[in-house]
């Protein structure tokens, strides 16, 4: 199996930056203002993946088949995802697409 590819900023798409002066927010939280934001960008919003570099967790759980970039991402990109939400420096990254 492939090592997963860490994320790196570069990697992300027609890419949101929300910086906030919390470095104890939580998962919900950082949610809530991505999906604020794609409902500024597009049209009903649909997520498509998601990672928390806190816990390590992201969706889907893919397994890491990829050397250019993490499986959960490639995921996203391949069914249109057209924006991506990074939070607070990469703590949290959501990415969606339009579902209209």
């Amino acid at each position: 199996m492939i090592a997963c590819v860490p994320l790196t900023v570069e990697m992300l798409s027609n890419r949101h930056d929300i910086v906030t002066g919390s470095s104890e927010m939580s998962f919900a939280e950082a949610r809530k203002l991505a999906d604020e934001k794609a409902k500024l960008t597009l049209l009903d919003p649909m997520l498509l993946a998601w990672m928390d570099s806190k816990t390590g967790r992201f969706s889907p759980n893919l397994v890491c088949c990829d050397t250019r970039k993490p499986s959960w991402l490639i995921y996203a990109e391949t069914r249109g995802a057209e924006l991506s939400v990074n939070v607070n420096d990469l703590s949290y990254v959501f990415v969606y697409r339009s579902g209209l």
